[in-house]
């Protein structure tokens, strides 16, 4: 039985977003404070994230919003904050499907109710062809894994986004194999670093972003981090995640931050920060190795990248 609803969160405990951009320890310290009560092992990961992160300064909110991929809306990096109005983020139902003891449509008030009591500041590096630095509201997507209870079959966890052409045109192309459809290994899913995002900087998370329910998982490329999610099924086979449907000589199924291993048209080993001129060096797995990279002992991540 699901834990009932906690009180709702008092305005005057919101962060507005001035006191996130002028206070970088205020940010650490609530991940941390928030993991060691609820989430030792997430309490461990984040401080030593916070402690490689402390000096990288927070994308603003306008970039963190207005500078997007999200296909179902265009492919320009604007088209999403421009056309994301048409989505309905509200009611919104996710299926939980698969090897797990508790299948079914969960209203998403339902699906989140006590763990959205745990939500915490996650502040993340983010990278697709550029980089940011986000503050992210979110949970750990073990607690909602656990929740359901995966069965001993399942391996990997799938994660498809809603389909809707009249809710998000750029549907109508054909871009991409739609649904988006993204999966990670159940080891990977139940790392304290892999999230599910509600908000951003203290605010609901914006359609543009994903709304209402995404995926964060920082030390991946941003392709994997499915947004406007309507689906969370736990099988025993690796899933086809889009991206590799689409072109499987550029995209595998880890996408793990790697500089060593490029695209087959760009190089991956170093970056752009928004708001920057000049190219840094890519970090592998972002920057989180010491966290990830246990989980990939053994692993050839040049043929499985």
């Amino acid at each position: 039985m699901l834990i009932r609803r906690p009180p709702d969160i008092p305005s005057s405990e919101i962060t507005p977003e001035p006191l996130y951009l002028r206070r970088r320890e205020f940010i650490a310290a609530t991940g941390l404070a928030a993991g060691s009560l609820a989430f030792p092992a997430l309490a461990h990961a984040l401080a030593r994230a916070s402690g490689q992160q402390r000096e990288d300064r927070l994308t603003p909110w306008e970039d963190v919003t207005g500078y997007n991929n999200f296909y179902e809306f265009g492919t320009g990096k604007d088209d999403p904050a421009e056309n994301a109005h048409t989505l309905r983020p509200r009611p919104w139902t996710v299926e939980i499907a698969g090897e797990c003891a508790r299948p079914g449509r969960y209203d998403i008030e339902l699906l989140l109710r006590g763990v959205t009591i745990e939500e915490r500041v996650y502040r993340m590096r983010c990278v697709e062809a550029w980089s940011m630095v986000i503050p992210w509201n979110g949970f750990p997507l073990a607690t909602l894994i656990s929740r359901m209870q995966p069965t001993s079959r399942a391996r990997f966890i799938e994660f498809t986004t809603l389909l809707d052409p009249e809710q998000m045109p750029g549907q109508r192309r054909g871009v991409l194999p739609w649904p988006y459809v993204e999966g990670l290994r159940l080891d990977e899913a139940m790392h304290p670093l892999a999230i599910l995002v509600t908000g951003v900087y203290g605010r609901p998370l914006p359609n543009q972003n994903g709304a209402p329910l995404r995926l964060v998982v920082p030390w991946k490329y941003g392709f994997k981090g499915i947004k406007s999610i309507v689906r969370i099924r736990f099988v025993a086979e690796m899933p086809r995640n889009t991206w590799n449907v689409a072109a499987p000589n550029e995209y595998g199924f880890y996408a793990n931050v790697n500089p060593d291993v490029d695209h087959p048209r760009w190089s991956q080993a170093r970056e752009r920060r928004i708001g920057e001129f000049l190219r840094r060096p890519t970090l592998m797995f972002n920057g989180y190795a010491e966290q990830v990279g246990q989980l990939y002992a053994g692993l050839d991540l040049r043929r499985n990248y």
